[in-house]
């Protein structure tokens, strides 16, 4: 397991650095800098500090789930191929996933809490880790639990885990990219890169996460050609550019 993180970490790392170049030999947004406004705040304190904190607490979450019901010795899963099991829990939680985000545009509540993912106003390979801490409790507990708690094989976790961090990097970044049929099945910067204009954010659209084919199924897409949006960001609130502020920031009266 040890060699499969350290691949992992190289992974994502190799990803981070293909998507940096792309957005700047392929720009969607020509002109964004690339140390633009809130990138220390996403890189260190989201990416790093937070994501590091937050990976110890759902684990510990999910042991003492499992201590009190002692889910994972029935080993639902431990017998299916690695590969379906990943495949299996990659489908599953995307499905969930755009259920509760599309919930969160719509609920006054938990839309607090998505705000400061939308709060960017410049949306690039490293803008989808800002996310308030009690939302990525909840939906990282909902995705790693499964596994779990079904008995999935130990390196499902590392895997799945791989493959949503280099998916969010990439349907974030700042890339021109034309994916043809593809954007029916499967979500990339062109289709969420919509999600995240100010002029709809609030009411959504585009929620998928990987699998695009959610909203073409449940009519919530939106691809207009070639057009563009005209700005990212909150249009409704000044979000606040500190860390800590910006968790506070949900907590405001109504």
């Amino acid at each position: 397991m040890d060699s499969l993180q350290l691949t992992s970490l190289l992974f994502l790392i190799a990803a981070g650095l293909l998507f940096i170049g792309l957005e700047r030999f392929y720009p969607y947004s020509p002109g964004q800098k690339f140390f633009r406004k809130g990138f220390f705040t996403d890189f260190f304190l989201y990416a790093l500090l937070q994501s590091w904190v937050l990976g110890m607490l759902i684990f510990w979450l999910i042991q003492w789930v499992d201590s009190g019901t002692g889910l994972s010795r029935y080993r639902l899963v431990s017998d299916w191929p690695v590969w379906v099991q990943l495949l299996f829990f990659v489908v599953l939680h995307d499905f969930y996933i755009y259920w509760f985000h599309r919930w969160m545009h719509h609920s006054p509540v938990l839309w607090r809490l998505h705000e400061a993912h939308h709060s960017p106003k410049e949306v690039d390979w490293i803008a989808g880790m800002r996310s308030h801490s009690l939302e990525i409790c909840i939906n990282q507990t909902i995705e790693f639990a499964p596994m779990v708690l079904l008995g999935a094989a130990p390196e499902v976790a590392v895997l799945k885990g791989t493959v949503s961090g280099v998916w969010g990097m990439w349907i974030h970044a700042n890339i021109n990219v034309q994916s043809g049929f593809l954007h029916y099945l499967i979500n990339g910067p062109e289709m969420h890169r919509w999600h995240h204009a100010a002029e709809i954010t609030r009411g959504g659209l585009n929620y998928a996460t990987k699998f695009a084919f959610w909203d073409w199924m449940f009519k919530t897409a939106w691809l207009p050609g070639t057009q563009k949006p005209a700005a990212y960001g909150l249009a409704d609130v000044d979000f606040p550019d500190n860390y800590v502020k910006q968790h506070l920031f949900a907590f405001r009266k109504f």
